[in-house]
């Protein structure tokens, strides 16, 4: 592999938005299904060949450079979370002339005085009139593996509530990969409302979830790409195991003597079923069998045949030394 430049963060470039709201004219409009915004009109004609939706040229407020969007009939679509970490969270104020506040919930970055928000309405800030405060932004960066381009997509989103969502999914992921690999996840519009002094309030949250992975999946280490591509193949392939996987505890259950379960212990080995579940249930009948013995009679069986000596397994068996020895 090549080298890179020590004093440069290296990022992938970014290929567009996605957005829960749009303009009409100079007026906001909310959106209860996902917005794709990019430079790339390609992009954004696959988009809408996905998500349904026309694609149309647009210009952001206060920009006169023109862009592409489509309004998708989407409510959910499929991403995957990249290596390191993919979310950023401040509380901003925005002008006409730039960011005029940055802050991190204690300290506003930009004056390094402590937050203005909450010295000025406490800690319920959040609830005073868009403009007057901050808003409460978070910006998750994902790839979208059905469009093209190796680039990010930007999901950013303005809701109080879904910042304290997306920082415990981000986190609880985080702690399981260590910012390796790729995570499947879905990006949906859940609307919700909120009572407060008597009046209903309606709003959207975007809510990130895992996508055809369980969290035992998400949280045991970095997923190979593939998959995390398609998620639902490995699950595919486990059950494809379990078909036509045989019953070995039903095996061993009626297993007569040692030797019938180590038969057991040797299927599981050579097919390549054996776990650590199954190497001690074995174990434990093994013994079981081997305590039945001990309780019949020393001598001869109905047919004069004593008990085969227990051996040393032929070179290039599989050994036995869990089972083969008493229990301690």
């Amino acid at each position: 592999m090549g080298s890179r430049l020590r004093n440069i963060q290296a990022r992938a470039a970014e290929h567009g938005r996605l957005r829960t709201g749009y303009t009409q004219g100079n007026r906001p409009m909310r959106s209860s299904t996902w917005v794709v915004t990019s430079h790339s009109e390609e992009h954004v004609r696959t988009a809408a060949k996905l998500w349904g939706g026309e694609p149309e040229q647009w210009s952001p407020l206060n920009s006169t450079i023109p862009q592409w969007r489509v309004i998708t009939k989407a409510s959910s679509i499929e991403a995957l979370i990249t290596p390191g970490d993919p979310l950023n969270q401040y509380n901003e104020m925005w002008s006409k002339g730039g960011c005029q506040r940055r802050c991190d919930g204690e300290t506003e970055l930009l004056s390094r005085q402590p937050c203005l928000c909450a010295r000025q309405f406490g800690e319920d800030w959040h609830l005073q009139p868009k403009g007057r405060v901050c808003s409460t932004t978070s910006r998750l960066n994902v790839m979208l593996p059905d469009l093209s381009g190796m680039g990010m997509w930007r999901a950013e989103t303005h809701s109080f509530y879904a910042a304290q969502e997306w920082g415990g999914m981000v986190d609880m992921v985080l702690a399981g990969t260590r910012g390796d690999g790729f995570v499947p996840v879905t990006l949906r519009i859940e609307p919700r409302q909120r009572v407060a002094n008597g009046e209903t309030k309606k709003f959207p949250v975007v809510v990130v979830e895992l996508r055809g992975v369980t969290p035992r999946q998400a949280l045991a280490g970095p997923m190979n790409a593939a998959t995390a591509l398609d998620p639902g193949s490995a699950g595919r392939a486990r059950a494809a195991i379990e078909a036509g996987r045989p019953d070995y505890l039903a095996d061993a259950e009626s297993a007569l003597t040692v030797d019938d379960v180590q038969d057991v212990y040797r299927a599981a080995h050579t097919a390549g079923h054996l776990t650590d579940d199954l190497v001690a249930a074995l174990k434990k009948r093994a013994d079981e069998v081997r305590a039945e013995a001990e309780k019949r009679d020393a001598g001869p069986d109905e047919d004069g045949a004593y008990e085969a000596e227990v051996v040393e397994n032929p070179s290039g068996q599989p050994r036995w030394p869990a089972v083969a020895q008493p229990a301690q």
